[in-house]
């Protein structure tokens, strides 16, 4: 089945340059680099080698361009089968629970490919000015009280009007704990840290990285991408930060029923005794005090950020005590969204 017109631009303007070759690199699509953000050293009062990966320099501002641009990928594959005759009919809209940062970043790269608008589901005491920002740019809106239950792909696609479309909030297929942040977890392990330290609020960033260490810890047949070293990756620690408090300054990492989490216990203990990573790599609840601390740490060394996006070097400074002071540790900022 030929593609109409207006389609056949559609794809032809969407370029993955490579899946995994550094020196042809996909992300960012209009001004493609690797690693696409920088990493630095910065001073942190008590620690001598402290590094600091940044992601604010995306173009929304965080991580979550990243995601947004693999789901410019999924509608390329959609169109590819189009043009096979396996898939009829208008592109579907997607669909997904968002507190900003992923919504802005996934409607932002939409409206620039000129893709269905994003449908997104939001708590219904969520602040009006980020309500206002996202319809702004083409956003679809829905609200719900997303405290009351933990709501699954079939919930969400109806919540969201939307039932010929695809919710990406749970969806495996799409491989979110491999795919969406693949680049972006070689350029933190290229660093080869003793310490690595990630905002976890739907876990997905922190899967990837270790997703991708165990890949390089466990085989002789690097990615091209890789550029680490194995002896100090095996035994590095990979901690993540999070919270259970409902009145949390790191809104983004706190959910009530925070949807499809892997996480658990046995699968990082797997990991420990495979030699996959150091064996202090944890998940870890973080006290509110210290999220002040590092954000006072990260204007001092003129980083950009916000509560979630800090939040490893606010578990950095809450695990001080117990934590080797010359050992190389990286921090993770996920960023700050930039609000049209």
């Amino acid at each position: 089945m030929a593609l109409t017109q207006t389609e056949e631009k559609l794809l032809r303007s969407i370029v993955v340059r490579s899946e995994n070759d550094p020196e042809n690199p996909e992300f960012p699509p209009k001004t493609p680099k690797f690693p696409a953000t920088p990493t630095g050293k910065i001073k942190v009062p008590g620690f001598s080698n402290v590094w600091l990966k940044d992601e604010s320099f995306n173009p929304t501002g965080t991580h979550k361009d990243r995601m947004a641009w693999e789901i410019v990928v999924t509608y390329r594959r959609f169109l590819l089968a189009k043009k096979l005759d396996q898939m009829h009919g208008p592109l579907p809209q997607m669909s997904i629970i968002s507190s900003g940062s992923a919504a802005i970043a996934i409607q932002s790269m939409l409206k620039e490919y000129r893709l269905p608008n994003l449908k997104v589901l939001i708590d219904k005491n969520m602040e009006h000015g980020i309500i206002t920002s996202m319809k702004k740019i083409g956003c679809e809106i829905y609200k719900t009280d997303l405290s009351v239950k933990e709501l699954d792909w079939k919930d969400i696609l109806e919540l969201t009007n939307n039932p010929d479309g695809y919710d990406i909030t749970s969806n495996e297929a799409l491989d979110p704990s491999t795919r969406f942040y693949d680049w972006l977890s070689y350029e933190v392990i290229n660093n080869s840290p003793d310490y690595c330290f990630v905002p976890f609020g739907t876990g997905k960033l922190y899967e990837n990285i270790l997703n991708v260490n165990k890949k390089e810890v466990s085989t002789t047949n690097h990615d091209p991408r890789f550029r680490g070293q194995v002896n100090t990756l095996r035994k590095c620690n990979f901690l993540g930060a999070t919270t259970n408090n409902p009145n949390t300054k790191a809104i983004k990492l706190y959910s009530q029923h925070l949807p499809f989490v892997h996480y658990d216990e046995q699968w990082i203990r797997l990991y420990h005794d495979s030699a996959f990573c150091g064996p202090e790599t944890s998940v870890h609840l973080l006290k509110e005090g210290y999220l002040d601390d590092a954000i006072d740490i990260a204007e001092a060394n003129n980083v950009k950020c916000e509560y979630s996006g800090i939040a490893g070097l606010a578990l950095m400074l809450q695990l001080g005590t117990y934590l080797p002071k010359n050992k190389k540790m990286l921090i993770v900022n996920t960023g700050k969204t930039k609000y049209p």
